[in-house]
């Protein structure tokens, strides 16, 4: 007869550790069961990837031993079908060790723990083969929650100081392990080391054992339970059970960093900050789309157009210098705010005018609810700091929206649905973040002050925040602007726009973090040093070391933000955010100077002058310190009548679980989006390149649409093999800080350089290759009057065989001397060259006149591809060392100005004839496609010879 305990009988009794010791065996007997059968019986096929086999690859990684192999992967699937049980028994238990009252933590925690478990069986059971999209959308999942569950656990552990030691050592272990297995995938993946993968496979190996580890050190806890479930010692009600993280509020309770997570969790206080946060969003969204659709206009009118004097549209703050308007505003915040959501409708005008006036106005709104806003909350402190947070957290926001859609934010108005928009939910969310944002102020429309003396110059002030403003902007809005600021080509030897893009993004979110916690600190001139000292690296240096100064003055930007905002909010507005907007506008129009200056007034003062840009957007920041630094130390969560302010603490809390929210969101965006590198050619059989020219106009179509989609269409349907792109830099204010190369790479599979960066003062060249890059150098041609030239010289291996590639455009018609010494610059270029070369290219000559006969002939070594084509003056292709096998033009379309052209290629034969031969006699995969032929698609068909050209 079972034995009788107190309250019940007791039929069996199992002791809580052997639920960890179970669920640890039967998770290792999983992966090493594998691995064991899996070098059994196909060991040359596992560590066989894509680039290398046994010997270079000698042991497998964790995915190719658990994939799709029979019995290996049997195997494996079994045994964590069999460890879920344990598992789900553990996040149960782990649940009951630490529930406390009035706390949400550990019913958090135990959601993750469930969710982990179901996306862990959701990458197990659905393979990358059975469905690659899937599988990868579990696995991202799993590994995201990992971070939440191990900082959840450790912060709940109870005070075990053995327990606590090794939690602490495997999980420090498993995220200093994703350092190197980011690094030798990377070396694997893009520059194909051989070994790499192996390597690799090792560091992915123990990240399986850590994560398993970090579970099993439950079974020291554990041990107090037995599993009737009767609680022996009386855990599970508190007793006895002083975590961790009670231990350290008790000692910190009067400190910031504890006191923010020591209140309860309500779901209404973290979906008000949320709220927020979107109405953050909003107002960098219309922000950053203001001069992107500024740019349009003297774009097509090639010169000033008028419709520049809406960048002004930012000075509203001005009109809160007058008593009644500001009363009016603050008292109609909501209004003010619902009213300059016309920049989220803007979508659905038609005309490109009317979509400028409607985000224009839309821009007047936003940073007059935002300058009364700050003004407003100024006398309570933490209510202050909520607005500062929702501003800052919104422009990460904005920067990761654009992160996750390729660079274009998916609510601007150049989007809509053909391409990719996402106007209609972003408007809607707007909508409802404005009701719940703005419910109310500190202020009910009098001029309550700040507490404590106002100190410092507002003027400084003033002049700090157009600094700031500028620096966060042309920065930050972004994750991918200061990776081209230090990208220099192949072989690749810094950051790249992903997965890199997501360090700026972390960056961001700890600067914010400082500046919040330690405002003392973010104000002062040591910190201000630091960012300094980073705004010169990023400005004078390349690859590693300059991406590490990019990353410095992010951190700084960002923690400068809540001080400085705070600073300006207690002096007058129109003196701080009038003045701070007023200034901003101009440092825009500098930094577009730098390389516009041959089409405004005055632009040789400012000619390629990016240095002078930065350290005037330092200096201002300087200005703001001076202002901030004489303010008296005014901590925002701080003791009410001498006691704590729990609301405050508790408000925090909220802004942070948003930040913590957003950068998972942008690690898993990195993972998603980091390219396969596994592309071929459109007809390998024939050995064959298409190579084709193409002059973008920065992505904006006729109708100030956004062009990418279009682009991506008509580029697959004609089988572009290597695409130049030119007039593509688009990393600048007025056009929006996107990279149109980013979108077009993924989708289509290719290969791709940006060409010179954006602090390299041209208007672009790139090139999209499906052939490896082995090597590529950036050119500035000369250019001693007019704007500069860049030119791409690429080195690309096509079956095995070495073909150079070179992308240019030269300088404008305006300037014959220019374009004279960029001829002999790149004749001498190409013509030192031993291998087969491609020229795709913008010349602005005619053909047999003047530079033609400097590209084209002896100087050069090159050949045009078809001689007998008059009509030509802006693009052309050239070549030497291969067969050309045919040529194409192709209409624009409404995308840009400029038509596409195309050459066929074939590598390893000789030059051939300029004998003209019937479509019937040419090999059907050297063959253009039968698509475009009449009236073509979409506005696309060959024209001017209405059909392709074959030679023989």
């Amino acid at each position: 007869m079972a034995p009788k305990y107190k309250d019940g009988e007791v039929v069996a009794t199992l002791n809580g550790k052997w639920i960890s010791w179970t669920h640890t065996v039967v998770a290792y007997a999983a992966f090493l069961g594998a691995l064991i059968v899996g070098m059994y019986l196909h060991y040359h096929k596992i560590v066989q990837n894509e680039f290398y086999g046994y010997p270079q690859e000698w042991f497998p990684s964790v995915s190719s031993t658990i994939g799709d192999r029979y019995p290996e992967r049997s195997v494996f699937m079994v045994f964590i079908a069999i460890t879920s049980g344990p598992r789900f028994a553990l996040v149960a238990l782990w649940y009951v060790l630490t529930k406390k009252p009035n706390s949400s933590l550990p019913k958090f925690v135990a959601g993750v723990g469930i969710f982990r478990t179901l996306t862990c069986g959701g990458w197990t059971y659905v393979t990358s083969t059975d469905d690659h999209g899937w599988h990868d959308i579990f696995m991202i999942s799993y590994l995201v929650a990992t971070l939440p569950w191990t900082l959840g656990c450790l912060a709940l552990s109870p005070r075990n100081p053995t327990a606590l030691k090794y939690r602490k050592i495997f999980a420090a272990s498993f995220f200093a392990t994703l350092v190197p297995l980011i690094y030798f995938f990377i070396q694997h993946k893009v520059h194909r080391v051989a070994g790499a993968y192996t390597t690799y496979a090792f560091f992915e190996w123990s990240l399986v054992l850590l994560d398993v580890a970090f579970d099993a050190v439950t079974a020291i806890e554990f041990a107090n339970f037995e599993i009737v479930v009767k609680d022996l010692r009386g855990i599970t009600r508190g007793a006895g059970n002083q975590t961790v993280s009670d231990a350290v509020l008790e000692k910190q309770k009067d400190k910031e960093v504890g006191a923010v997570f020591a209140s309860g969790f309500s779901w209404s206080g973290l979906v008000d900050a949320a709220a927020d946060v979107y109405n953050g969003f909003a107002f960098w969204s219309m922000l950053t789309s203001l001069g992107l659709l500024v740019w349009y206009f003297p774009l097509w009118h090639m010169g000033l157009s008028g419709y520049e004097v809406m960048v002004m549209c930012t000075v509203s703050p001005f009109l809160l210098g007058i008593k009644s308007i500001r009363f009016l505003v603050v008292r109609q915040i909501r209004i003010c705010h619902l009213l300059s959501l016309s920049g989220f409708l803007s979508f659905l005008a038609k005309s490109p005018e009317n979509r400028l006036f409607s985000a224009g106005f839309g821009v007047w709104m936003a940073c007059l609810s935002w300058a009364a806003t700050f003004y407003a909350e100024r006398s309570q402190p933490h209510r202050l700091e909520a607005r500062i947070s929702a501003f800052s957290l919104g422009l990460i926001a904005s920067s990761i929206a654009k992160f996750a859609n390729q660079t274009n934010n998916p609510v601007w108005p150049i989007m809509h649905g053909p391409n990719g928009g996402w106007n209609k939910l972003g408007l809607a969310l707007a909508f409802l973040a404005v009701l719940r944002s703005t419910r109310s102020t500190a202020s009910t429309g009098a001029d309550i002050p700040a507490p404590g003396h106002n100190k410092g110059s507002p003027t400084l002030a003033g002049l700090g925040l157009a600094g700031l403003l500028f620096a966060m902007h042309t920065l930050l809005s972004d994750s991918s602007t200061m990776i081209l600021w230090v990208w220099e080509g192949y072989p690749i030897r810094g950051p790249m726009a992903v997965p890199h893009g997501a360090w700026t993004l972390l960056a961001m979110g700890l600067g914010l973090i400082i500046g919040l916690f330690s405002p003392n600190l973010a104000r002062g001139w040591a910190f201000f040093g630091m960012g300094s000292i980073g705004a010169a690296i990023l400005t004078t240096s390349s690859h590693w070391f300059g991406y590490y100064g990019a990353l410095a003055l992010a951190v700084y930007v960002m923690a400068a933000a809540p001080p400085f905002i705070s600073n300006a909010a207690r002096h007058s507005p129109v003196q701080t955010f009038g003045v701070g907007f007023f200034v901003y506008n101009f440092m825009v129009l500098a930094h577009v100077w730098t390389v516009a200056y041959a089409f405004v007034p005055g632009g040789p003062i400012m000619r390629e002058h990016t240095d002078y840009v930065m350290t005037a957007m330092m200096l201002l920041i300087g200005c703001g310190v001076f202002s901030a630094t004489a303010q008296t130390s005014s901590p925002t969560i701080q003791k009410y009548k001498g006691k704590p302010n729990p609301a405050a603490r508790k408000q925090r809390s909220y802004y942070l679980y948003v930040l913590l929210g957003l950068e998972l969101i942008a690690i898993a965006v990195a993972y998603l989006r980091f390219p396969s590198y596994n592309y071929t050619p459109y007809h390998p059989e024939t050995q064959s390149i298409s190579a084709g020219i193409w002059t973008v106009h920065f992505s904006l179509d006729n109708d100030m649409w956004s062009s990418e989609h279009r682009m991506r269409d008509v580029i697959k349907e004609l089988e572009i093999d290597v695409m130049g792109l030119l007039e593509s830099d688009t990393q600048r204010i007025i056009m929006g800080n996107r990279d149109t190369t980013q979108f077009l790479a993924e989708d289509l599979g290719m290969y791709v350089d940006f060409g010179p960066g954006p602090n390299k003062h041209t208007w672009g060249a790139a090139l999209l290759s499906k052939f490896p890059i082995v090597n590529s150098t950036h050119h500035l041609l000369p250019s001693p009057v007019g704007e500069l030239a860049p030119a791409i010289h690429a080195t690309l291996d096509c079956y095995g065989k070495f073909v150079d590639v070179f992308v240019f455009h030269s300088g404008q018609e305006e300037d014959p001397e220019d374009r004279r010494l960029q001829s002999e610059y790149l004749a001498k270029l190409m013509k030192e060259t031993p291998r087969p070369a491609i020229l795709l290219s913008y010349l602005v000559t005619k053909p047999g006149e003047g530079n033609y006969n400097t590209y084209v002939g002896e100087k050069s070594g090159m050949r045009d591809i078809d001689p007998s084509d008059w009509d030509r003056w802006c693009e052309y292709i050239l070549y030497k060392g291969l067969r050309r096998a045919g040529y194409a033009r192709v209409s624009r379309s409404t995308i840009t100005d400029t038509e596409i052209q195309v050459g066929k290629f074939v590598v390893g034969e000789p030059e051939g004839s300029n004998d003209i031969i019937h479509e019937d006699q040419v090999n059907p995969g050297l063959r253009f496609p039968a698509l475009f032929r009449g009236e073509g698609v979409r506005g696309h068909a060959y024209h001017v010879f209405d059909e392709p050209r074959y030679y023989a």
